[in-house]
């Protein structure tokens, strides 16, 4: 998984020294190598422990430090050092926070433009619980791209995300875009819990039909005995036969594949939006 390149080796020091995290390396991320070794990273900000138990997740879960203030300053400081021309910014989720991190979420997007102007920021954000406010500040620091992930089918939500809500996730997705019509909206499915085909398909109009841009579409890998198993493997053909259902319902760009995941060539997902209107 891991590389051992120059890059990588560069990677790994500026995170530990500026203490950064990565989902990259929290999620157990099967892209990794290939990533820190092209310099791109997905920046995990809220410290590293989630306070919810999502069965196919493998970031730790438990009560999380206080939020850290001076992580965006650092953070934008590690992206100006790399020459980064596309972050993408994540976060565990912080039930414990009033308005679920969507602060530390602005001031990272402001801190990056003051020290890399033209670096594009793709945030992947909680539900925030559905806080309009939340969702509201976030977008109001104009990001490139607002990702949520819906992971999963509906039926599939209290087994694989107990504290999440579909309606509400598909809310978050809605009420971003009707914030700022000029920015793009991305979620992200992974496939072998157990769903459906007809519950796939589904689940992408319905995004699409919330105004959602982009779709990325992976293979769901068990992290360990104690979370979900894997149903079943799709086969390349599945995956290609899901990118194109996407395209025929207008997502402006669909990555679909075994190893996709949300992050997986953001920058090129965005760039191959250019000149297709919403």
């Amino acid at each position: 998984m891991a590389g051992g390149g120059e890059n990588y080796a560069a990677v790994l020091s500026l995170m530990r020294s500026q203490s950064l995290h990565t989902v990259c390396e929290e999620a157990h991320c099967p892209n990794l190598g290939e990533c820190w070794e092209r310099s791109t990273a997905t920046f995990l900000i809220l410290g590293d422990i989630c306070t919810r138990g999502c069965r196919f997740c493998a970031v730790a879960k438990g009560k999380p430090a206080p939020a850290d203030w001076d992580e965006p300053e650092r953070l934008a400081q590690a992206v100006e050092r790399m020459q980064l021309r596309y972050v993408v910014v994540t976060s565990v989720d912080r039930d414990d926070l009033p308005d679920g991190g969507a602060g530390i979420f602005a001031l990272t997007i402001e801190r990056i433009r003051a020290h890399q102007p033209d670096c594009g920021i793709e945030v992947l954000t909680p539900d925030f619980q559905g806080q309009r406010e939340a969702i509201a500040a976030v977008a109001a620091a104009r990001p490139d791209v607002f990702n949520h992930n819906l992971e999963t089918v509906p039926r599939l939500y209290r087994r694989a995300r107990p504290g999440s809500r579909y309606t509400r996730s598909l809310e978050v997705l809605r009420y971003a875009k009707e914030l700022d019509s000029t920015m793009l909206t991305k979620t992200g499915l992974m496939v072998g819990l157990g769903e459906t085909w007809d519950e796939l398909v589904q689940v992408m109009a319905d995004a699409r039909h919330h105004g959602v841009d982009i779709l990325t579409v992976g293979q769901y890998l068990r992290p360990s005995a104690w979370h979900l198993p894997i149903e079943r493997y799709y086969t390349p053909q599945e995956f290609a036969a899901l990118r194109d259902e996407g395209l025929r319902l207008g997502y402006r760009h669909v990555e679909s594949g075994p190893l996709v995941r949300s992050s997986y060539h953001a920058d090129k997902q965005v760039a191959s939006t250019a000149g297709i209107a919403p």
